[in-house]
Parts: structure tokens; C-alpha cells; sequence
């Protein structure tokens, strides 16, 4: 007989399990920025086209203005509700601080956001501002998510 004691390994839990939540409140956070940009895309191409035409290169760089401050405040609001389930509860608190860092954290990405359209259009022509905005909405979302991760909702 075998004496010998079957020791079984401890497993430590895979990257996907260890990031789970993580992943999934990102995956929230994409759903709900996702939705956003959809209403600011939008208004974007509603505003430009009926409103601001006419003021050509200006026009699109305000209409890209106009789309974003009301993407921004729809993102805030489903991001408190939706993505950052278990927010920090001085963040919770104090919902004035939180959505100044949130705006100004909107406002550093609508800078990005107007510098590319400006850059895009010049390089590609104003045609093609949709497909720019498409192009730099990406990156946009990646600084705004990592950005308000870290200062507003710390400990979600």
C-alpha cells in the first residue's frame, strides 16, 4: 500500500476572477459612456446641421461643445446610479465636490476633444468630423474612466 498523502495544490484565482469586479464595472461604465456618447454624437450632428452650419469650422467646435457638456452630465448621473456601485461614501456625501472633480475631469477630456476635432479637421477636412469625433470619443473614454476612478470613486 501507498502511504504517500496526495497533497493537492492551492489554485490562486485566475486574472479574470481576481479583475472580475473590475471588469464588469467597466464593462458597466463602456454601457453607460456608451449611451452618452450616443446623446452627445447626436446632438453633436443635430446642432451643427440645423444651428451652426453655416459658422462651418466654428460651428463643429461648438456643436462638439454643446454635445459633450450634455453627454458629460447624463454620464455623471448614470455612473452614480449604474457603474460605481459601491462609490466611496465621502464621495457619496458630498455629491458637490464629486461632480466639480467629474466636471473638470469632463472639461480636461473636452479639451482633448476639441484640440483632435480642430487637428482632425484640418488634417482630414471638416467632412469627416463625424468619424474624427468616433475616433477620438475612444480615447477620451479611456482617460475619463481611469481619471474618475481614481480621484472620485476610489473606493468602488
Amino acid at each position: 500500500m501507498n502511504d504517500e498523502i496526495a497533497i493537492s495544490p492551492i489554485k490562486k484565482p485566475g486574472l479574470c476572477t481576481r479583475y472580475s469586479p473590475l471588469i464588469h464595472e467597466f464593462f458597466r461604465y463602456v454601457l453607460v459612456g456608451g449611451f452618452a456618447f450616443i446623446v452627445d454624437f447626436s446632438i453633436l450632428y443635430l446642432s451643427y446641421t440645423f444651428l451652426f452650419l453655416a459658422m462651418e469650422k466654428t460651428g463643429i467646435l461648438i456643436a462638439t461643445a454643446l454635445g459633450f457638456i450634455v453627454g458629460l452630465v447624463i454620464n455623471f448621473i448614470l455612473s452614480f446610479v449604474f457603474v460605481f456601485k459601491q462609490i466611496d461614501e465621502k464621495a457619496r456625501r458630498n455629491k458637490i465636490r464629486s461632480f466639480t472633480v467629474f466636471t473638470v475631469i469632463g472639461i480636461v477630456g473636452l479639451f482633448i476633444t476639441e484640440i483632435c476635432m480642430l487637428t482632425g479637421i484640418y488634417l482630414l477636412g471638416q467632412e469627416w468630423y463625424l468619424l474624427i469625433k468616433v475616433i477620438i470619443a475612444g480615447i477620451v473614454l479611456m482617460w475619463n474612466y481611469i481619471a474618475r476612478k481614481i480621484l472620485i470613486f476610489k473606493g468602488a
